[in-house]
């Protein structure tokens, strides 16, 4: 495709990352920071001077709702990516005049779970067990975890929303979900005030079993999905890029970028299984139905 000017809000590492990628796609880039280390500081400005074709909002999670104000203020029109997840929490939404709404799960777009899905191809499972753990401490290199936003309410940390990957996935393969229950919390052990680890089961529309763990506490860190069929065991282990399949193991190497790009293809050109802003709320419900089981500890119905 012909090269476009993307507009990228929020330079934080997601920022930075979504703003390399782009560039590596042949994209021109600008950037708003509001601590002043973009090209502006203003989205309404960025938008007036370098009318972009493509924007990435990559703002800490509570500031994704102003940024979208901001920017349909500016009248932008076209096509907006939202790093996940795309709320801090679920509520009433405005009817955005965007061309396209989507929201950052760059997962599906990697190629083991791209074959998983294929392999799965929306049979019906018997038992789904989903595991993502990693610690926080090694997330961001020379800097101080408990200063981050993964770790502090206000800003919308914690499991539930960082690792939220697996719920959207859930939802992509097995969903709508139709109860929820959960266990975990904090467990002190990194000094931060969000939740650092939690267990969900859930019944879900394409299998009745459903688990799923999330962690910033494992050393070293795993991302993998093990499903029961009637006559197969699929596992997917992202990290290792390896789809299993009643024990024979199918190689998919990932360059570590390769999933961001096809995302950002995906969101501006339209089509593949890009998350649409419908389905980021769907993984919104599921959030606030968990956290509610959490303080509950009761099943909770959809």
């Amino acid at each position: 495709m012909s090269s476009i000017n993307a507009l990228v809000i929020g330079l934080g590492s997601i920022g930075q990352r979504h703003a390399h990628v782009l560039r590596e796609l042949g994209h021109g880039v600008t950037t708003v920071s509001r601590r002043g280390s973009g090209d502006y500081q203003s989205i309404a400005e960025a938008i007036a001077v370098t009318r972009p074709g493509y924007v990435i909002v990559a703002t800490e999670t509570s500031d994704h709702v102003e940024s979208l104000r901001q920017l349909a203020e500016a009248d932008f029109r076209g096509p907006v990516l939202v790093e996940k997840p795309i709320f801090a929490h679920s509520g009433p939404v405005p009817d955005y005049p965007f061309a396209r709404l989507l929201v950052g799960y760059n997962l599906r777009f990697h190629r083991v779970m791209a074959a998983f899905a294929d392999r799965l191809a929306g049979r019906q499972a018997i038992t789904v067990s989903a595991y993502v753990g990693q610690d926080i401490r090694d997330w961001r290199p020379g800097r101080d975890h408990r200063t981050s936003a993964s770790a502090t309410l206000q800003a919308g940390g914690g499991v539930l929303r960082d690792l939220s990957h697996e719920l959207d996935y859930l939802l992509w393969l097995f969903g709508p979900w139709r109860r929820v229950a959960a266990l975990g919390g904090s467990s002190g052990t990194r000094q931060i005030e969000v939740e650092d680890h939690l267990d969900l089961l859930l019944e879900m529309t394409r299998s009745a079993a459903v688990q799923v763990h999330m962690d910033y506490l494992d050393q070293p860190g795993i991302r993998r999905i093990r499903v029961n069929l009637a006559e197969e065991t699929i596992e997917a282990d992202v990290l290792g890029g390896r789809l299993t399949i009643n024990g024979k193991v199918h190689d998919f190497p990932n360059e570590r970028d390769e999933s961001y790009k096809k995302m950002h293809l995906a969101a501006m050109n339209g089509g593949g299984p890009i998350c649409t802003f419908a389905e980021g709320l769907a993984v919104m419900d599921l959030i606030d139905a968990s956290e509610r089981a959490l303080q509950s500890r009761t099943w909770i119905s959809a």
